[in-house]
């Protein structure tokens, strides 16, 4: 039979995924494959209960998930990449009768234009400052919280990863707008 604390953590975890499960969702999903995207939030989901004590109380909760969140996809990403190694290693041992092509992180939908280029060819550090600002919609302090950085260093990143973007944005365009992510052609 559950206990009176049982009924009171389940029913505050519920609370919690119930106002984090669809931020974390977006978030995963603008930085990896939906396969990818739905492991980390399984990941970040089953952290969050068990270090449900640890999430800060009211609005600061968001950005603490966040970087769970983050953790977590960097934790998928470096599994996909050891799975990646290991079936090349694999195939080039005993290489299968037909090559297919991997699958890529294009899910079909329409072009995302020239700021997503832009931010893609920045460095990972700069990208990712823009993303928690401009897509996640993150003040600098709540930043801080998802990067485990002072707010100060967050304005001072933002700041550069701002200068950096409208840089490539204007390279970008000079070059006739056809550089894709990475900086190559088109």
């Amino acid at each position: 039979m559950p206990s009176d604390d049982d009924a009171e953590r389940r029913a505050r975890y519920e609370a919690l995924a119930g106002e984090v499960l669809e931020p974390l969702r977006r978030y995963l999903a603008r930085r990896a494959t939906s396969g990818t995207a739905d492991d980390a939030l399984s990941d970040a989901l089953l952290v969050l209960w068990r270090r449900l004590d640890e999430v800060p109380a009211g609005e600061a909760a968001l950005p603490w998930c966040y970087g769970v969140a983050r953790w977590c996809l960097a934790n998928a990403e470096r599994s996909a990449r050891r799975q990646r190694f290991l079936a090349r290693r694999v195939a080039a041992v005993d290489p299968p009768p037909e090559v297919l092509p991997p699958a890529g992180d294009d899910d079909g939908g329409p072009d995302p234009g020239p700021v997503r280029d832009a931010v893609a060819s920045l460095r990972p550090a700069s990208a990712e400052v823009l993303r928690l600002w401009a897509w996640e919609q993150l003040a600098p302090a709540d930043i801080a919280v998802v990067l485990g950085v002072t707010p100060n260093a967050v304005s001072i990143r933002l700041h550069r990863a701002k200068k950096e973007l409208a840089e490539q944005l204007r390279k970008d365009e000079a070059a006739g707008g056809q550089v894709g992510p990475g900086g190559g052609a088109r």
